[in-house]
Parts: structure tokens; C-alpha cells; sequence
């Protein structure tokens, strides 16, 4: 299979999928940390808003490792966009332009509202999809199991939704 943008073939799924695993473990074995990306979101507001909830030292204390992880994806993402033939920021979305139309700030607010969703949803499963369904389904915890079928399922309801109904 190759990559939509610049049709060059993805990194085999299990080399995807050992990366994953060895830093997940890496991360458990050395610093007894949880993989998880949306308690990142909380240590970059800590660094800029002064409210109680972003000075608990769970959230200051995970700055020393989280905040590099997270420059790492970041870094990882561009680093595979130039390597594999480089990037250009867009506003096409395929379908919804054709669908729903509207410029720049329209999407904007798309998206904000995605957010949101996904904001809520992290929030109200007491994380996210990779803390829930790498760590904690490794760890064989039930609220993850709970919460990554949960994920998956609103995620075939609303593909389904859009796809077969709005598009």
C-alpha cells in the first residue's frame, strides 16, 4: 500500500507496530511512566496559563520526559515528510469542499468543533485512544477495553454516517 500524498510505500505494520511496543515498554521499564498523548496537551497549557489545574505536579512533574516526547512526534512527523518527498500545507479536504463547501475560516471552525469532540470524549474516558488502547489494553485494564470500543465504535458509526448519508 502506498501513502496517499506522494504515493511512497508505508512502513510495514509490524515494524510500526515493534516500534510502538519497544517504546511503550521503554517507557514502563525505565521511568514507570504510561504511553499516553492527550496529558501532553495539559503540560504545553501548563507552560502558558497559571490556573491550579496546570500547576498539580502530575502535570509539572511529567514536563521533564512528555515535553520532549511530544517534540519528538512532532519532529518525527516532519522528518517523514521531507524524507519522503516533503509537505505543503493545504486547505483541499477532498469530499467535504464538494459536500460542504465554505473557505478557510468554515473549516476552521470544522475543525474546532472536532476538536472539541475529541477534547470531551479524551476528558470524559479518562484519556486517550493510545494511552487507552496501547498501555492500558496491554495491561489488560477493563476501562480501556471499555473505552477503546467505545472510541472504535463512534468511530464506524459516525465514518458510516457521513460517508453513506452526508456524502
Amino acid at each position: 500500500m502506498n501513502l496517499i500524498l506522494h504515493n511512497v510505500p508505508a512502513i510495514h505494520w509490524a515494524l510500526a507496530g515493534g516500534a510502538i511496543a519497544a517504546i511503550t515498554l521503554t517507557l514502563l521499564f525505565v521511568s514507570n511512566r504510561r504511553l499516553g498523548i492527550s496529558t501532553g496537551f495539559e503540560d504545553v497549557c501548563s507552560l502558558v496559563l497559571d490556573a491550579p489545574y496546570f500547576r498539580r505536579s502530575a502535570v509539572v512533574d511529567a514536563r521533564g520526559w512528555r515535553l520532549p516526547f511530544l517534540g519528538g512526534l512532532v519532529l518525527g512527523g516532519v522528518l517523514s515528510a521531507v524524507l519522503s518527498g516533503g509537505w505543503a500545507p493545504t486547505w483541499d479536504l477532498g469530499m467535504f469542499d464538494t459536500v460542504i463547501g465554505g473557505g478557510p475560516m468554515v473549516k476552521v471552525a470544522w475543525m474546532f468543533v472536532g476538536g472539541l469532540f475529541i477534547g470531551f470524549g479524551t476528558r470524559l474516558a479518562g484519556g486517550c485512544t493510545s494511552g487507552h488502547g496501547i498501555f492500558g489494553l496491554s495491561n489488560l485494564e477493563m476501562p480501556s477495553l471499555i473505552s477503546t470500543v467505545s472510541f472504535m465504535g463512534a468511530g464506524l458509526i459516525t465514518t458510516n454516517l457521513i460517508y453513506r448519508v452526508i456524502f
